[in-house]
């Protein structure tokens, strides 16, 4: 992990690697880059010239855009590292806090190999420092735990070339704020033990899934419950099918390697409210008996990156100290073909008593949610949050980037909605139409597992619906889309697991300890 500090010195004597600095695209008569609060320093370095240099170099100030030069001789770091930040705001200093996050990751994956940088980003208010601390150590990111094996081939004499991949930056020195202030002090640490934790889901959605296995995530938490003081209780299949829970056996039948039902209980003795969060974990999704067609396979060890998020947001709660309870409830299973698979057709008597006809098994997040939603209602907690990579529906109507939120309750879904767009995780509210249940009715069980192909991201949370308490204000996120990227990075994305989610389920938790649950 990278570490983090408040610099007491100025931009002009810090002893790094590199200097980042802000830059903003101007508008009208001064189109060109306009330097962002916190560059005064290296400006001056540059004779008052920096933006001018940097627009020779072809710079404009563009959101995402990275220039690199020598530094002046007036500074002791050796590379100016100059990155975008949008628009120049309409008022002076406010700087929306994602851009300063995406810039900051931008330029932290640009120094990958870097030992130091200060980063001479706009940090006036608590606000602005936070989101430059979470930028940076969000894009200082890096999965490398497979790569750099040793050589066996190779002469026992030679030296390697390539000494396995390069590390990223290993220390972010923030720049401009106050390190003595209590409450910079309070927001770097919250970002500190926020990313690593986001990291840590990272390090679990990209563990390939020969290694990361039911019973092994179950022990990933029981290990983080000790030093966290989280209880931990993991149901193995033995449990499971004196509990009934059929969702979560169903799904897992036909994998080698048994299902488990883990809960993460943190508690805090001055906590007025319990929030029950709820996480899919299907470890590997092959579609079961409803194999999935060639070319979908791939990166389905994704597939728990909904329970990845669930376990990150109750140990960063425990980690803050929040005055609320939080639950999480990780569903676990492998989702495989085999001659002990469940088929299309089979009936599974689930937790709640209801029974489901299983018309295809690779609608089976839902399966096991449905038990988990149950056995988390039974404790009556004041609102639940399920996380899921539930339906490629949900990337159709949204996008890559973007998760919908479903709920039971308006002023929750929208009170999510505004939490996650705060913390920069675009959200999307969607309806729950009661005109699609209709398309579940089984004329075997009490409801089917599939309904209307159209809106069927829909239909998976009015699925969902069904399994929740009397009462409880509840809320559904289909994370399908920005779980697992695909593409080139960007901002303080990596490739591979994003940790999507997690933030908001924390600022959530935050907000509940304040009394605020929307």
């Amino acid at each position: 992990m990278t570490a983090l500090t408040l610099s007491t010195a100025g931009a002009a004597t810090l002893r790094a690697d590199a200097l980042v600095v802000g830059v903003a695209k101007g508008a009208g008569s001064k189109p060109g880059p306009v330097l962002a609060p916190g560059a005064e320093a290296v400006d001056k370095a540059f004779d008052g010239k920096l933006a001018a240099v940097l627009a020779t170099l072809g710079a404009t100030g563009a959101e995402g855009e990275l220039t690199k030069l020598p530094a002046a001789s007036g500074l002791k770091a050796p590379v100016v590292v100059a990155v975008g930040l949008g628009p120049v705001p309409d008022k002076e200093d406010a700087y929306d806090a994602e851009a300063l996050r995406r810039a900051a990751g931008t330029a932290a994956r640009a120094l990958t190999g870097s030992k130091k940088a200060g980063f001479a980003l706009p940090a006036a208010s608590v606000e602005d420092a936070a989101a430059v601390a979470e930028g940076a150590l969000l894009g200082a990111y890096a999965f490398t735990a497979y790569q750099g094996g040793e050589n066996k081939l190779a002469p026992k004499d030679a030296k390697s070339k390539d000494s396995g991949p390069k590390l990223p930056l290993a220390e972010v020195a923030l720049l401009g704020a106050k390190p003595r202030d209590k409450a910079y002090k309070a927001a770097v640490e919250r970002a500190l033990a926020l990313v690593e934790e986001i990291n840590r889901a990272r390090d679990l959605v990209n563990t390939p899934p020969n290694d990361l296995y039911p019973e092994s995530f179950a022990a990933v938490a029981t290990a983080a419950g000790k030093e966290h003081g989280i209880k931990v209780q993991v149901l193995d299949e033995k449990a499971l099918v004196k509990g009934g829970y059929g969702g979560i056996l169903g799904v897992g039948q036909g994998a080698e390697r048994g299902p488990r039902l883990v809960k993460l209980a943190y508690t805090h003795p001055k906590a007025e409210k319990t929030l029950a969060l709820v996480g899919k974990g299907i470890t590997y999704d092959s579609g079961g008996i409803s194999l999935k067609p060639a070319g979908h396979n791939e990166t389905m060890k994704c597939d728990m990156a909904g329970a990845a998020a669930v376990f990150a947001a109750v140990v960063s709660a425990a980690r803050l100290g929040l005055k609320v309870n939080v639950t999480g409830w990780l569903a676990l299973a492998e989702n495989m073909p085999s001659g002990n698979a469940t088929r299309p057709g089979d009936v599974l008597r689930m937790y709640s008593g209801k029974t489901v006809e299983v018309l295809n098994t690779d609608a089976e997040g839902r399966l096991v949610l449905a038990d988990a939603l149950t056995r988390a209602s039974e404790e009556k907690p004041d609102a639940i949050v399920d996380v899921a990579t539930l339906t490629g529906a949900m990337v159709l109507a949204l996008g890559n980037r973007t998760f919908g939120v479903m709920a039971n309750d308006d002023a929750f879904r929208t009170s999510i909605h505004e939490i996650a767009e705060e913390v920069g995780e675009p959200s999307w509210p969607m309806p729950l139409p009661a005109d699609l249940r209709k398309g579940m009715d089984s004329p075997t069980a009490d409801i089917a597992n599939m309904g209307e192909r159209m809106g069927g991201g829909l239909v998976a949370g009015l699925f969902l619906k069904e399994f929740v308490g009397e009462g409880i204000a509840w809320a559904h996120l289909d994370i399908a889309g920005p779980a697992f990227h695909e593409g080139a990075p960007y901002g303080y994305t990596p490739k591979g697991g994003t940790g999507s989610a997690v933030r908001t389920l924390v600022r959530l938790a935050e907000r509940t300890a304040d009394g605020d649950l929307g």
